[in-house]
């Protein structure tokens, strides 16, 4: 097994034409065109830079893909077989027509060229050969906008990281802004990412983190907007939108509902105030104050989107969220979370999903109600669906593997566009996307019409990807995680802590026995240049209780249940990876290994979520014991339960060093990597030192 070294999955990323796809023994059947190197790829002559740069990359696939070397040429120049791109079609989307002597991609627009040819590649691709099926094909998108974050990292976008994104289906990047000319890291020439971004047909989406902390009511109150909206839509005037949201955009609400202040600041005399702030609850001004921001936009773009997000409130009564929308401001799209708060009985007990996961393929209450109410009153909606391959639910690995639960998601969301009329879509956060079976399904669920057969678009990709012979196997393995899935559980403190760092996540040691009167909270080691770093991780694991969930001490046992339930359905999948690798053509190898340590890395983390919760049991019950006896007998238990963890972190070690992305996430940077499954070891090294210490106390006598 080769070893990767660190960031080495970005040169894999941005590979987007992988060489040697041709299948030798593929032939082209009666029905089919096989392109050779006779034919000729024309231009419109005059043809704009993006239409040059769809040729070029046209060109590249046919000869690093598919073996075959074919020139550019001026559209009149020649007269033999071609590849015609045409920006003359007048449909809503772009046409594929495929004639004996003639391949014709017409578009709307130079950029939808882009993905005229990128569909092309695509059937190429899943029929291993060069050949395209005669016949005219028209397709349009049903999904207007599809909105990504850099998944190489932080508002971090190359060219080949935009190319990338292009042959992965999206249509539009998300850039955060922290203020004018600032993104998330510091300054940066936007207009110039913009420039760039248009060459390759991409959209620019602005994501709000600007605080502008000012009551719509106060004197200077459209002076103030207009200095920080209005001015950042005047320095970018190619940016297509922005997106607001609550946690980012706090105001001096007069809402006694609300603490009126950050949610930093919201204490009286130390004391918390328990009322939620601002940007977690629908305040009767709030609608006042997300005027005063469309007003400053459209007044210097009046095509600007504006979308605001009302999630941290999802978990609010209906009646609130119904009333709020009421007086929603025209002019503002509503930002709406697929899954998030939706609910979920085990054994009695109530276990939401309190953040993004792909647990359930269904959606939540909070959508169902909110989109219901949003659809009522007229207001456009803009939908965070997730489906860029990433959740919440494992954070450091590059997709999560389980398609056929992703498939059910699909045909939920195309209910969802057609009840509500939902052509928008957010795909995915700050942990970005990754060019894996669940993009490509994304990308042939998005268009239309009957270009999406799952069955049969599933087991292509698991025969280009695994190779003939492997294809039922893999159909079977991604059909058992996605089973094994539905027994994850999707809690903050898990999604906050194991789920978010995997095995490198530590294990507190509760009792403290030092002389610093110190929290026993850790700050989890990150990289100084990470966005965020260690700030999302919880390392002091404990139940973080919501209103609408059952309190973790009487939930963790059933939780534990089920993630046994999991690990067991996750470990026959394995098995069936192990008896299928005899099968696997050399030239798919590499993708097998990596699937099979992106397999072993989410084993393991079960296995850490299922110990870190009997952990908690453990200290809770030693903290509770009131004789030495048992004392001991539970510290004796949580010994064993340290060293079990040590040995399934060091198995963790051949995963990630298959694949450098394992273990990395585009805020955090590595946070799973060798290194901090080393730390992660010592730092079990470390509690059982303190086990040693407190077992001393335990058996003092008077």
């Amino acid at each position: 097994m080769k070893i990767e070294k660190p960031y080495e999955f970005r040169k894999r990323r941005h590979t987007v034409h992988l060489p040697d796809r041709r299948n030798p023994e593929r032939v082209p059947f009666a029905d089919e065109v096989e392109v050779d190197s006779s034919w000729t790829i024309l231009l419109p002559k005059k043809a704009e830079i993006v239409i040059q740069h769809v040729a070029a990359d046209l060109q590249d696939y046919f000869f690093t893909s598919m073996n075959v070397p074919l020139r550019l040429a001026y559209e009149g120049d020649v007269n033999q077989k071609c590849i015609l791109l045409k920006p003359e079609n007048n449909s809503d989307g772009f046409s594929v027509k495929v004639s004996p002597n003639q391949i014709c991609v017409s578009a709307q627009s130079s950029r939808m060229l882009f993905p005229g040819v990128v569909y092309l590649e695509d059937c190429m691709n899943l029929a291993e050969a060069p050949v395209l099926p005669m016949g005219v094909k028209n397709v349009k998108n049903r999904i207007r906008m599809r909105a990504v974050h850099s998944g190489c990292g932080i508002d971090d976008f190359p060219d080949a990281e935009l190319n990338a994104t292009v042959h992965a289906g999206f249509n539009t990047i998300v850039l955060f802004i922290r203020d004018l000319d600032k993104n998330a890291f510091g300054y940066m020439n936007i207009n110039e990412l913009a420039d760039r971004a248009e060459i390759f047909g991409l959209d620019l989406l602005f994501y709000n983190l600007i605080p502008s902390f000012k009551h719509p009511s106060d004197p200077d109150a459209e002076s103030f907007f207009d200095s920080i909206y209005g001015e950042l839509f005047r320095r970018h005037p190619k940016a297509v939108g922005i997106m607001l949201c609550g946690e980012s955009l706090e105001f001096p609400s007069r809402d006694n509902h609300s603490t009126g202040k950050r949610w930093r600041d919201s204490f009286v005399n130390g004391i918390p105030d328990t009322r939620p702030s601002p940007g977690w609850y629908p305040c009767e001004d709030y609608p006042a104050y997300l005027a005063r921001i469309e007003r400053a936009v459209h007044k210097v773009n009046p095509e600007a989107s504006i979308y605001f997000n009302t999630t941290n409130w999802g978990y609010q009564p209906a009646v609130l969220r119904r009333k709020f929308l009421k007086k929603f401001p025209p002019g503002l799209k509503l930002t709406v979370t697929y899954e998030i708060f939706k609910k979920r009985d085990m054994e009695g007990w109530a276990c939401p999903m309190m953040d993004y996961t792909i647990l359930t393929p269904d959606p939540g209450e909070y959508f169902l109600t909110e989109a219901k109410a949003a659809h009522s009153n007229g207001i456009q909606m803009f939908l965070v669906t997730n489906t860029a391959g990433m959740t919440w639910d494992f954070g450091t690995v590059p997709y999560v593997p389980t398609p056929q639960l992703w498939i059910e998601r699909f045909l939920h969301l195309e209910k969802a566009r057609r009840k509500f009329g939902i052509t928008e879509w957010y795909e995915c956060h700050h942990y970005g996307w990754w060019n894996c079976v669940v993009t490509d399904l994304a990308k042939w669920s998005c268009q239309e019409p009957g270009t999406f057969e799952p069955d049969t678009l599933l087991r292509k990709i698991a025969i280009r990807d695994y190779g003939r012979a492997c294809a039922d196997n893999i159909l079977e393995i991604w059909r058992t995680w996605s089973n094994a899935m539905r027994c994850y559980v999707a809690s903050n403190e898990d999604q906050y802590g194991p789920c978010r760092v995997g095995p490198a996540y530590p294990f507190i040691f509760h009792p403290d026995i030092t002389r610093t009167m110190a929290g026993k909270e850790i700050s989890f080691p990150a990289s100084s240049h990470a966005h965020f770093g260690g700030l999302i991780i919880k390392t002091f694991y404990r139940p973080f209780g919501n209103l609408n969930q059952s309190a973790g001490h009487l939930r963790y046992p059933a939780e534990i249940r089920s993630l046994q339930k999991m690990l067991s359905a996750w470990n026959h999948g394995l098995f069936l990876l192990e008896k299928t690798r005899p099968s696997v053509p050399d030239r798919n190898r590499p993708e097998f290994d990596r699937l099979e340590a992106l397999g072993i890395f989410i084993r393991n983390t079960v296995v850490t979520m299922i110990h870190i919760k009997q952990w908690w049991l453990l200290n809770i019950a030693l903290q509770a014991a009131s004789d030495r006896k048992t004392s001991l007998k539970v510290l004796t238990r949580i010994k064993i339960l340290a060293y079990k963890e040590i040995k399934n972190t060091r198995d963790t070690f051949r995963a990630v060093d298959c694949d450098s992305r394992l273990g990395w996430e585009p805020s955090m940077e590595y946070v799973a990597d060798r290194w901090h499954l080393e730390w992660k070891i010592r730092q079990v090294e470390s509690a059982l030192r303190e086990i040693a210490d407190f077992r001393k106390t335990i058996q003092l006598h008077s």
